[in-house]
């Protein structure tokens, strides 16, 4: 966050976009709904889903999947031809306003409207709430980022705060709400492929020399590694032959999960360090239990960059250790001792290695911790990025156009899958599945199903559904609901028993290399139709179009009579008794047919 959690409070408006921020981030969620209630702060939603938040905000902007570039463009577009644009701010502190504004002038409402399927008065209502508050911010989540256009979708984000001059002060800003409570902080200490501590690239030799010479070591690698995706992607004989994953649990949370577990079980050793039994860690050969976060020491960077100290409430179980301690031991076995007794001296050493940490000292983290960055022990931490200038100096407008996500409907798979998460669950589940208080709440998955959909496929609520796609298929039960926009369907990702990612897109980012969970082209058929249709070609045909697949048969005009009016005794003496739940679609999907 280019902010503090704080501001959120302090914004004239709030623009939420790809994020469900009451159920993925109550917390901030909390926030937003008392600044709407009662403080009179705007809110806009971009959301292909109805959310709690859209129900209460100004506008709704219910946008396809993946035309988030075409959204935001049209936004510019309305802003600068209704010369809304803060000129102070760009003269000053931007460049490329011109390669935007050019980019961004065929962008208009109309356009957008056909791209994204959102009215075009909703967008120009949208621009100018948004240009004429004094504080605006952005808050977005993994709907942004989880898309083939992820990378695009941000800088786009960044050009309409910088064109309306909403980054450098207080209830302003970029506001990325992360999905993990230390995600920031893995970050930080260089949990990516490309980085050293503190976002310090590992081409850079100086940096690399640095920290060199702190660890002892010669020739760090000068090249960027693989990301999880193409670690993935490797074959062992080829590439990656042994993986350490910690705190991680890829089986249900990689896309394609049949190609993952083939991944992992395709590798000569693998390692899983956990608090629980996770789908991964079963399958691996050496389990390392960790200690939770109340059985460690140690700190967490939160999504607004505030390192806070972790103090132990109570003892590891069993053979369980803190990571820090069970890395530092394995080190030593290796005949590589790094020498840490605490996390305090892990922490020392992070400091002298990573300028934005310079100033992160446990004696100065017993309040309420410090935001980086923080450069010495006199820098009182920065609540507030970019105050004065940019990093790079000007803040510079990418001019982005719109593409495509990597898969479209089409008539074998005419549904849009985007996936997400609930309140009462957590990522993978292996921890809140653990509660019985949460499970009781929330104790199995569905797939939500606009009722438009439901009509055309004969589905009723509680039926189970086959969820298909060009990578595998799942079956779960429908919940009908106008929550979801028609042509999309949505399911969460906490069940390993409703495994979603078996049917969910590889395709990723081409920068940032993250894959694009929010758009799979799928299809959705009632499962017992869908069973018998594996070894049967006029069901087969039946799930497809019912009325074509009858037109093959010599029926005489009193058949064609009885059968629409619900008498399927003559189907049934070609395929045996029914089901009666496939009986009833049957009646129900004829009666729907011109045939």
């Amino acid at each position: 966050m280019t902010n503090s959690i704080a501001d959120v409070a302090k914004s004239d408006l709030l623009f939420i976009i790809g994020s469900n921020t009451t159920e993925c981030h109550p917390l901030i969620g909390r926030l937003v709904r008392q600044g709407v209630k009662f403080k009179g702060t705007k809110l806009v939603v971009a959301d292909p889903r109805t959310t709690e938040l859209a129900k209460m905000a100004a506008v709704h902007l219910r946008h396809r999947p993946g035309t988030d570039v075409a959204l935001v463009n049209a936004m510019m577009h309305v802003i600068i031809e209704e010369n809304l644009h803060n000129k102070k701010f760009i003269q000053e502190r931007t460049e490329g306003f011109e390669q935007l504004a050019e980019t961004v002038k065929k962008y208009t409402p109309e356009m957008a409207e056909k791209i994204t399927g959102v009215p075009k008065a909703d967008i120009i209502k949208a621009a100018r709430l948004f240009a004429g508050v004094a504080k605006a911010s952005v808050l977005y989540g993994m709907g942004i980022t989880q898309h083939t256009t992820g990378t695009d979708n941000v800088k786009t984000l960044a050009n309409l705060l910088m064109l309306t001059g909403n980054l450098g002060r207080e209830g302003t800003g970029l506001a990325p709400l992360r999905g993990q409570n230390n995600v920031q902080g893995a970050c930080d200490m260089g949990a990516l492929p490309n980085v050293l501590t503190g976002y310090q690239a590992v081409t850079d030799q100086e940096k690399r020399k640095a920290a060199e010479a702190v660890w002892g070591v010669n020739a760090l690698p000068a090249k960027p590694g693989l990301t999880m995706g193409e670690m993935m992607s490797t074959k062992p004989e080829g590439g990656v032959k042994a993986m350490y994953i910690m705190g991680e649990n890829p089986i249900i949370t990689d896309p394609d999960m049949r190609h993952t577990r083939q991944s992992l079980t395709g590798l000569e050793f693998l390692v899983v360090q956990d608090i629980f039994p996770t789908e991964t860690a079963v399958i691996a050969d050496v389990i390392l239990p960790a200690a939770a976060f109340a059985e460690k020491d140690g700190t967490f960077t939160n999504t607004e960059r505030r390192i806070q100290r972790v103090r132990k409430a109570v003892e590891p179980p069993g053979e369980a250790k803190p990571d820090w301690e069970i890395i530092t031991l394995l080190a030593e076995k290796m005949g590589r001792p790094f020498g840490y007794k605490n996390p305090e001296q892990v922490m020392e050493e992070i400091a002298s290695l990573t300028p934005i940490y310079g100033g992160i000292h446990y004696d100065r983290l017993n309040e309420y911790g410090l935001q980086w960055p923080c450069t010495d022990k006199s820098h009182p931490g920065t609540p507030v990025l970019h105050q004065n200038k940019f990093i790079r100096g000007l803040g510079k407008f990418h001019a982005v156009e719109y593409k495509a996500p990597a898969e479209s409907v089409s008539p074998g798979f005419p549904l849009i899958l985007t996936t997400g998460r609930v309140l009462e669950h957590y990522h993978t589940g292996s921890m809140t599945r653990r509660s019985d208080v949460l499970n009781k709440l929330s104790p199995s998955g569905t797939v939500d199903i606009h009722p438009d959909d439901a009509l055309k496929l004969g589905i009723v609520d509680g039926d189970i559904v086959a969820i298909a796609s060009e990578r595998g298929k799942i079956e779960a039960p429908v919940r009908i609901t106008d929550e979801t926009a028609p042509g999309l369907a949505f399911m969460a990702f906490h069940w390993s028993e409703l495994p979603v990612n078996i049917v969910t897109n590889t395709a990723s980012d081409p920068s940032a290399k993250i894959p694009e969970f929010k758009v799979s082209a799928v299809k959705a058929v009632l499962a017992v139709l869908d069973r018998a249709s594996q070894d049967n070609a006029f069901f087969a045909r039946l799930a497809e179009n019912p009325a074509e697949a009858l037109k093959e048969y010599d029926l005489t005009p009193d058949e064609k009579a009885a059968i629409a009016s619900g008498d399927i005794r003559k189907i049934e003496s070609w395929v045996g008794k029914l089901d009666e739940r496939l009986k009833k679609w049957l009646i129900a999907r004829l009666q729907q047919e011109k045939w």
